[in-house]
């Protein structure tokens, strides 16, 4: 028996349940009758949470539903075969399900040529197609699902009473998920997701990556006013919404002028 270790009431988080580092925070949500998990991580890890659940004395038949928060590989990698073993549905947005289903390992980021780095990514298929304003029910308990794009177009995150669980859209250090083109990153769609979050009533925000921490506006106003700069700065490429520089350069082109080199 392993004693379960609540990191809020009804939640536990698996990598501090199981004392390591497991990749992706993993979170179990406790209905009482049943349960459910947001995010599954990655393959390798995939025995051990399983047989942590177990030895926390929660049978795996109880697990009513595997949430996706998105789609990137490191998040739900293992979707295909937890859905398997667990016989559980899987949920996601319709936007993440494309990419989930598909396999789609660019989207995913589960392979990035440029850095020598692949991993396999199963297709899974997702049962339930998740929307802005639907409840899920997890025996006691309800959790209202919020469309948060930005990161990605699919990311979602869920309110349980006082606690957002709020994916890869802000850490405690005010960094915030990948923004990159070829993962369907919009800056605009991020800073909106930003503001959403920053103007809640929730205490607590727990992330998908490092510690939960309490919702403080000032930290999400760091991560709000530097996305602001980079809708216009060439730092992200294609998800810049204008490159003033550029076009005043190109205006200058098409003025015949001459710029001193001084």
């Amino acid at each position: 028996m392993h004693s379960r270790k609540y990191l809020a009431p009804n939640v536990i988080e698996l990598n501090l349940a199981a004392g390591k580092p497991l990749g992706v925070n993993i979170y179990l949500i406790d209905g009482g009758t049943e349960f459910a998990l947001l995010d599954i991580g990655q393959t390798d890890t995939l025995n051990e949470v399983i047989d942590l659940i177990r030895a926390m004395d929660f049978p795996l038949s109880k697990c009513k539903m595997i949430l996706a928060t998105h789609a990137d590989a490191d998040h739900v990698q293992a979707l295909a075969a937890a859905r398997d073993r667990l016989k559980a549905k899987t949920a996601a947005h319709a936007r993440a399900a494309v990419a989930i289903e598909a396999g789609d390992v660019i989207e995913t980021f589960a392979c990035i040529s440029a850095q020598n780095f692949s991993i396999p990514m199963p297709p899974c298929k997702i049962d339930v197609k998740l929307k802005e304003g639907d409840v899920i029910t997890i025996g006691k308990l309800k959790l209202d699902v919020w469309h948060t794009p930005g990161h990605t177009p699919g990311q979602l995150s869920f309110k349980l009473d006082n606690l957002l669980f709020s994916g890869d859209n802000i850490y405690r250090d005010a960094s915030v998920g990948v923004i990159d083109a070829h993962h369907g990153s919009n800056i605009s769609h991020f800073i909106e997701s930003l503001k959403r979050i920053q103007n809640d009533d929730c205490d607590f925000l727990l992330p998908s990556h490092g510690p939960a921490f309490r919702r403080d506006p000032a930290i999400l106003q760091t991560a709000i006013d530097r996305l602001t700069q980079y809708q216009f700065l060439a730092d992200f490429g294609t998800c810049a919404v204008r490159w003033p520089l550029q076009e005043e350069w190109e205006q200058s082109i098409l003025n015949g002028d001459v710029p001193a080199l001084v």
